[in-house]
């Protein structure tokens, strides 16, 4: 009978494309020690953690309170939830500003760290998720949801894979029955989010990341009415262009009377790709059967 910590380090040993099916050959021959993973999950965030957070968002101004809490509780949420590095992902996803007719389009991936295979930092692969994605599905019905194997388990929620992701899930980020968008987690293990105590772990930091957006970034669920997006190859093509659009955008606005600040004119770009995006699906929606992507 191997140790647990012995299995977990035969499976970090072997190449990444083969993990799940050696994780599933371990749960046939060692049943007494799979549980989900073999890595206990903690049951509770520390309080001294939390008094962290709250004493972070009471003294940090408004500019940087949403990347300084995020990160904070991003890296403290990873070294828990993913103590034997057997490869985490983690990622805010946040609503996009209603459109010109009131709705919600699109969501869009922001702050995220990972731990390998992903990169430590995520913020660079962030793109626009809509219908099509998990997380779209937990924003419009405002409730979380968890694939426990992302090659075989699709048929009841939209999801599609990315590299290295076997198991995912999402939660809402929530305030006063608002949304503001949600937690998107990816791990390389199957079933990593079917333990209880391990889904209220995540849901506990994800109360603590909803300290980081501002009251009005949060929306009545009635707004959320999400367009399918394109898949990541197709929108990286029109990322390339986003330092120049912004440049183009403060250039022109420097002569007006209320000239837009680096924030406010990556916004805009921001909604100008959301808008050029969305466009994309009703010029040539995919056949039917016909897999959007292979990209989240």
């Amino acid at each position: 009978m191997p140790r647990p910590q012995n299995l977990r380090q035969l499976q970090q040993a072997v190449p990444v494309q083969h993990r799940a099916l050696l994780h599933n050959l371990l749960e046939k021959e060692f049943p007494a020690l799979f549980s989900g993973s073999f890595e206990p999950a903690p049951v509770e965030i520390p309080n001294a953690f939390i008094m962290q957070v709250l004493e972070t968002n009471a003294k940090t101004p408004d500019a940087l309170r949403f990347w300084t809490i995020t990160r904070l509780v991003l890296q403290h949420a990873l070294n828990q939830l993913d103590m034997g590095k057997t490869g985490m992902a983690m990622t805010v996803v946040r609503c996009m500003p209603p459109s010109h007719e009131g709705k919600i389009r699109s969501l869009r991936e922001s702050v995220g760290q990972g731990t390998p295979p992903w990169e430590a930092d995520l913020e660079a692969k962030g793109m626009f998720l809509g219908a099509e994605s998990l997380a779209g599905y937990v924003v419009t019905m405002c409730h979380e949801e968890a694939v426990q194997n992302l090659a075989t388990d699709t048929m009841l929620l939209p999801a599609y894979q990315t590299e290295y992701e076997v198991s995912a899930m999402a939660v809402p980020i929530l305030y006063a029955n608002r949304i503001a968008g949600c937690m998107l987690l990816s791990s390389t293990q199957p079933n990593y989010f079917l333990s209880p105590e391990r889904r209220a772990l995540i849901q506990g930091y994800t109360y603590l990341i909803s300290l980081a957006f501002e009251s009005e970034e949060f929306y009545p669920p009635e707004y959320i009415e999400l367009s399918v997006m394109p898949p990541l190859n197709v929108q990286q093509t029109y990322f390339v262009t986003f330092r120049q659009r912004v440049h183009n955008v403060m250039r022109e606005s420097s002569g007006t009377a209320h000239p837009l600040t680096g924030v406010q004119a990556e916004q805009k770009v921001w909604q100008q790709l959301e808008a050029e995006l969305s466009s994309l699906f009703l010029q040539s929606p995919p056949k039917e059967n016909q897999d959007i992507s292979d990209e989240e």
